[in-house]
């Protein structure tokens, strides 16, 4: 019911940037909190920056001071601005939302990744 739209993926030297993008659609009443994860080849997937509305970011320790997320609630959009990338950043990664869809309904949405690729 509520759909998540990822973008900005790619391929980066390391030291370089990236800007990842995700939109929610559908049905929604409200969102509560909207962030990011990555999942690299034969890893399990790990939160990497995790938002709540009007409320803290949590980055995991990898990332701190290299990534930042920012929220555009209003209009259902979330990025991750990724500087001085690594190759172990190397992953696919993946914005998740939830919120609700209405007084008494919750719900939460994984989008459908985007590469990320830091190599020379």
């Amino acid at each position: 019911q509520v759909q998540l739209a990822e973008s900005g993926g790619g391929l980066v030297q390391p030291g370089g940037s990236l800007r990842l993008s995700c939109v929610a659609s559908g049905s929604i009443f409200s969102i509560n909190a909207m962030g990011w994860y990555r999942q690299a080849p034969g890893k399990q997937r790990e939160l990497v920056a995790y938002g709540v509305s009007g409320g803290l970011t949590n980055y995991a320790d990898s990332v701190k001071g290299r990534f930042t997320l920012s929220r555009d609630i209003g209009k259902n959009t979330v990025f991750l601005q990724m500087n001085r990338l690594k190759p172990e950043d190397t992953a696919v990664y993946f914005c998740k939302a939830e919120g609700r869809l209405n007084t008494t309904a919750l719900w939460f949405s994984w989008g459908q990744g985007t590469q990320v690729t830091v190599s020379s």
